[in-house]
């Protein structure tokens, strides 16, 4: 008995000298495709802040979790080919654009073109977009370099509309 409570006060203390030498959780930046009420659309760089930290077991470092407030509905993982263009259009719902290889770029209505690669995010919340008076709508998107750009889309429900920075 005295062995259990000395390895769980071991533990207990080991975790908590993990925990104080854990640095703070680094913001993760992202890009905000949202449409203004005149139906213009704009790209903003937002951050997430949120994160807490999380324990994975009594002897684990603690990560830093921040839980979106949608439930994913849909994970889609797409190849563009290598000179793809689209053509102006809307995200056919609220979604996150997650790039694993390759390079690609988003331009808005507004004239802002983005360019991302892995370790780079966007959301695309431009529903509702109006075309402007050259007929564009939503956004533009299309590969970029030599090779294809490979996309993970992960589709929300029930995703509130926000002008910019929806999540932080």
């Amino acid at each position: 008995m005295l062995r259990h409570v000395v390895l769980a006060v071991t533990a207990l203390l080991s975790m908590r000298a993990m925990a104080a030498n854990t640095p703070d959780a680094t913001p993760i930046r992202y890009w905000d495709v949202w449409a203004d009420q005149n139906g213009r659309t704009h790209q903003t760089s937002c951050e997430v802040r949120g994160f807490k930290p999380f324990s994975l077991g009594a002897t684990v470092q603690p990560i830093y979790v921040d839980k979106l407030p949608e439930e994913p509905r849909a994970v889609w993982i797409a190849q563009f080919p290598k000179g793809w263009i689209g053509t102006w259009h809307e995200n056919p719902e609220p979604q996150w654009i997650i790039p694993l290889s390759g390079r690609w770029f988003v331009e808005t209505t507004d004239g802002d073109r983005v360019e991302m690669g892995p370790g780079d995010a966007s959301f695309g919340g431009d529903q509702g977009s109006k075309p402007d008076a050259s007929g564009r709508l939503g956004h533009l998107s299309g590969t970029l370099g030599d090779g294809p750009v490979t996309l993970m889309f992960v589709q929300g429900a029930n995703v509130s509309v926000v002008q910019g920075c929806r999540f932080r």
